[in-house]
């Protein structure tokens, strides 16, 4: 039984692992070409590459998986199933038709709820109570395929999309291990997606969603800082200067949204517009990850200071 693996972040690397400690043949990984990072541009290989290599399975990093020669690959390795999980191009579908079990995909959500590429992020961002990982035999549609499992995974009230990215990532890789044997045996039970999902299509996440937008409610943008985190990060700015929002909470009080209206042993309390957000963790431009005390010392604010969504609207304020 021949397995073709197809990720290429952390979130895929747990599963890959899984299926190598399950004893499963694992012909292939297939991955995103390496890219630069850093200062000096180093080209830097996929978290999936890495475990491949570790593990000794060759790995491939086709620019485009519909170019001729990859497609000639695979059919000259043959897999039996194609495992997919957070790849990062869409898979065609004479890739799609080529293995006699499918593509099974493992999403990071509790379909058809966030269909997308950023499910992870958006269920915190969203104040959800739970999220959770789907394995779907893959269809063309995005998302959209049948669906042969689930596993849920209730979110803590301090959780991050980080700390969710990694629940799902054990999550995904233990559902993947229950679920492959009744697909291989012909046991499995594969459920028919609605057409309609009962949330919005979650699309990739950009570095602007980040900027906070104090007109909106305390409760909503403490999602958001959680959801965010590590990246790309909520942000705004104060005197010229971008402020990261690393930590925050939902306090009471009112005011002009994006005033300060409060600062004390708790964090600076900026007005929203319905409520208070507590800031107790920030980075300053230029600066390290601190606590709001440890800010303070160096970057003394006053009540009635404002912060901007924009550099040049906090240049001018107060």
């Amino acid at each position: 039984m021949k397995i073709m693996f197809m990720g290429t972040p952390d979130f895929a690397v747990p599963p890959l692992r899984a299926l190598a400690e399950a004893g499963y043949e694992i012909a292939a990984a297939v991955t995103q070409p390496d890219k630069p990072k850093g200062r000096g541009k180093a080209l830097q290989p996929t978290p999936v590459k890495e475990e491949a290599q570790r593990l000794g399975i060759p790995v491939y990093q086709p620019e485009k998986i519909r170019n001729r020669e990859f497609l000639q690959l695979l059919r000259e390795i043959q897999p039996d199933v194609i495992v997919v999980a957070a790849f990062g191009q869409i898979i065609p579908r004479e890739i799609l038709d080529l293995p006699r079990f499918g593509c099974l995909n493992i999403h990071a959500s509790l379909l058809p709820r966030y269909r997308g590429a950023s499910p992870v992020q958006r269920a915190v961002m969203d104040g959800e109570k739970e999220s959770g990982v789907t394995i779907m035999k893959m269809s063309e549609g995005l998302d959209t395929g049948d669906m042969i499992s689930r596993a849920a995974v209730p979110l803590d009230p301090e959780e991050t999309g980080g700390t969710l990215f990694d629940k799902l990532a054990r999550a995904g890789a233990e559902l993947l291990i229950k679920t492959l044997p009744s697909v291989l045996d012909g046991t499995a039970v594969y459920e028919k997606q609605p057409e309609e999902s009962p949330t919005p299509y979650a699309s990739m996440i950009t570095k602007q969603m980040g900027i906070l937008d104090f007109r909106k409610s305390a409760g909503e943008l403490e999602c958001l800082v959680r959801g965010l985190n590590p990246w790309p990060s909520a942000s705004t700015f104060l005197s010229g200067k971008s402020l990261k929002v690393w930590k925050s909470r939902v306090g009471e009080g009112s005011g002009e949204p994006g005033s300060i209206v409060g600062i004390d042993q708790e964090g600076i309390h900026v007005a929203c517009g319905e409520g208070v957000l507590i800031l107790t963790e920030v980075q300053l431009e230029g600066k390290k990850r601190m606590d709001v005390q440890a800010f303070l010392r160096g970057f003394p604010l006053k009540e009635g200071m404002r912060f901007s969504s924009s550099r040049e609207e906090s240049e001018i304020g107060v």
